[in-house]
């Protein structure tokens, strides 16, 4: 059988619980009653409303046969993605950028890490001195090298461009 931990990380361990019960067609209820949980909190495990406590996920994996601390190790990913979420957000200097630069996007919610191409690429395009040189600094030579150079037509070059 393959880790769990590996093929579900991030997911929350009740979800790939509640597949691995429906996978060995299992019954909720019965199943929780055999590793001496309520029903309604297993169900609000299986549904991802409620965390999964260590002592009941070694029971559970006793009972299914999983590898011991499969589903602590799944929790412990969750939970972890969950704290990452509520981390703030790495974003450039935005008084050194005008707004109209994006003007089809509310800059304050720019995610700037998954369309780093895309931004570096329209400031390079359209930008002012000061704008390129806040984007390099914030993603760094290396990264404005890769993303001007991926099919790009723009003829700059960058050092003599900043």
């Amino acid at each position: 059988m393959k880790s769990l931990s590996k093929k579900y990380k991030g997911i929350h361990p009740g979800i790939v619980l509640g597949r691995e019960l429906l996978k060995r067609g299992l019954k909720q209820r019965p199943f929780s009653m055999a590793v001496g949980e309520f029903p309604q909190t297993f169900n609000a495990i299986i549904k991802g409303k409620r965390n999964l406590p260590t002592s009941l996920a070694l029971k559970i994996e006793k009972e299914l046969g999983l590898k011991e601390g499969e589903l602590v190790v799944l929790q412990a990913y969750f939970d972890i993605e969950r704290e990452k979420l509520k981390l703030p957000k790495r974003t450039p200097n935005l008084q050194k950028i005008r707004k109209s630069l994006f003007w089809d996007t509310d800059v304050e919610k720019l995610d700037w890490e998954s369309y780093a191409d895309s931004i570096i690429k329209r400031v390079f395009e359209r930008g002012n001195k000061e704008e390129k040189e806040e984007i390099t600094r914030f993603y760094g030579m290396k990264k404005i090298e890769q993303a001007l150079s991926a099919k790009s037509t723009l003829p700059i070059k960058l050092k003599n461009s900043i």
